[in-house]
């Protein structure tokens, strides 16, 4: 990509308040806010990279083996007591009588579930796959692609209305559109859940509850921003279901990379020492306040330029206690989930117009006038985009 400094321009002001500083990119390179690669949090990383710095011999760490005496075998008992010390900081999640499964990010594990939970009976037909409308663009690849004989990708759980095995999943907050989320579907068959929590972090939404479900995927890429470190993990309840999913990983990539794990368990480590020394720590070094104000600052600026655009609306947002941050906050999501307005029949396609790329509401299952665009890239990409959403206009 080429950048350079627009010069004679001033920054953009809303009446919201909000001031988007100049931009460095090109009038001709496109802003790629389609993706979600969760870049945003660098400047974080940057502050405290001398204590996240992890050493690692060559003679280390080269069996397959990770801790023998544990059910996820390949998973080092630094990994496991990190995420374990994670959620006791946060709060989120209920670990207490649950196996802890490891997998390389939350799409191996997602596909291991799938795996564990449908029929084992050879003569059984697929299991249906279903999520509420609009749901995450990869979850039907990502189902379909392994082509099982075991599961199958049935579309939106609202519209499901087969008597017959299910496998619902439910994402909560969601993604594209932020929301929280429940089961939705309506069927004289008892369904099995999965509960993707990849976005049920400080930064992005208030933690009103500690979750208490049978099955419950997390993944390290959203909540602190190292998606490269290709860590996700699973609380499940049954241990014959965790059994499968680690013979799935087995079979899959025999494993997870220690150097990952030892990495990961490092850099949550220094979050959690963070709120365990709060007294003495700044907030600028506490991680969750941090990502939580640019969040906060980012939604604020991006209302601001929708507001003067008037050509979209975005979804809008209750006001929660936070049992984290002790306090009541409104939600941040890292997409934010557009709806043209009347004369718009195709917001990916208007948006690539003004040289933004998205995602359509298409890929989503919904109406092609919707588009979701990513609040967790870098900042000069964001302000970029702020800029091009100010200044468009309906056609």
């Amino acid at each position: 990509m080429v950048v350079s400094t627009i010069n004679g321009t001033s920054p953009l002001s809303h009446s919201n308040g909000t001031t988007i500083p100049l931009s460095t990119f090109s009038r001709n390179s496109f802003v790629n806010v389609e993706k979600g690669d969760p870049v945003a949090f660098r400047p974080y990383w940057e502050k405290v990279r001398d204590e996240c710095t992890v050493e690692i011999k060559c003679d280390e760490w080269m069996s397959y083996l990770g801790d023998t005496n544990n059910l996820c075998w390949y998973m080092v008992p630094q990994m496991r007591d990190a995420i374990l010390r994670l959620h006791n900081v946060v709060g989120n999640a209920v670990t207490k009588d649950k196996f802890l499964v490891l997998g390389t990010g939350s799409s191996q594990i997602y596909q291991a579930l799938l795996y564990a939970l449908s029929p084992s009976e050879s003569s059984h037909r697929p299991i249906n796959v279903v999520a509420a409308a609009p749901y995450y663009s990869e979850y039907k690849d990502a189902t379909d692609i392994l082509q099982s004989k075991l599961f199958q990708w049935t579309g939106d759980a609202a519209l499901y209305d087969k008597d017959e095995p299910y496998i619902e999943v439910v994402t909560s907050p969601n993604n594209p559109d932020g929301t929280l989320r429940v089961p939705v579907v309506n069927s004289g068959v008892e369904g099995k859940i999965i509960y993707d929590l990849a976005y049920y972090w400080p930064q992005y939404t208030p933690i009103t509850d500690q979750l208490d479900h049978d099955v419950m995927v997390f993944t390290f890429s959203k909540c602190t921003g190292h998606a490269g470190s290709r860590i996700g993990w699973a609380f499940v309840k049954d241990i014959e279901v965790a059994k499968k999913m680690i013979r799935f990983v087995q079979l899959n990539s025999i494993g997870v990379s220690r150097e990952s794990q030892i990495r990961a368990a490092k850099m949550i480590g220094v979050i959690c020492d963070g709120y365990k020394n709060l007294k003495s720590i700044e907030s600028d070094h506490l991680f969750f306040d941090y990502s939580k104000r640019l969040m906060k600052e980012r939604w604020e600026k991006f209302k601001g330029a929708i507001e003067k655009s008037k050509v979209f609306t975005l979804t809008k947002y209750p006001t929660s206690y936070c049992h984290f941050n002790k306090d009541l906050s409104e939600q941040y999501p890292a997409f934010a989930w557009l709806k043209c307005l009347e004369g718009i029949k195709d917001g990916e396609s208007y948006l690539e117009k003004l040289k933004i790329r998205t995602r359509g509401g298409g890929r989503f299952g919904v109406d092609a006038k919707y588009v979701r665009v990513s609040m967790i890239g870098t900042e000069d990409e964001f302000i970029e985009l702020c800029t091009r959403l100010s200044n468009a206009k309906r056609e």
